[in-house]
């Protein structure tokens, strides 16, 4: 029986420049197959703008509830 995908989100908005760096990292370093994530755009939400708001890019695993902020590298998203 195959193992269930890991969920996880990748909090941040349009035009950062860290954010898009944060996304490249992770199409590097994990395995989509075995991880998905789902990329939330902050600003749709007022809750998330004060949540994260100076902590984006944010990743954020669903199964889990842990909260990885910037700066983060293949590393540290290994271990997460």
């Amino acid at each position: 029986m195959p193992k269930p995908k890991r969920h996880m989100q990748l909090l941040g908005t349009s035009g950062c420049h860290l954010c898009d760096q944060a996304e490249a990292l992770l199409g590097q370093c994990l395995d989509l197959s075995q991880v998905e994530v789902e990329m939330i755009d902050i600003a749709d939400t007022d809750e998330l703008v004060a949540l994260y708001g100076l902590k984006i890019p944010v990743l954020r695993c669903i199964d889990s509830q842990k909260v990885l902020c910037w700066p983060f590298d293949e590393r540290a998203v290994s271990c997460f």
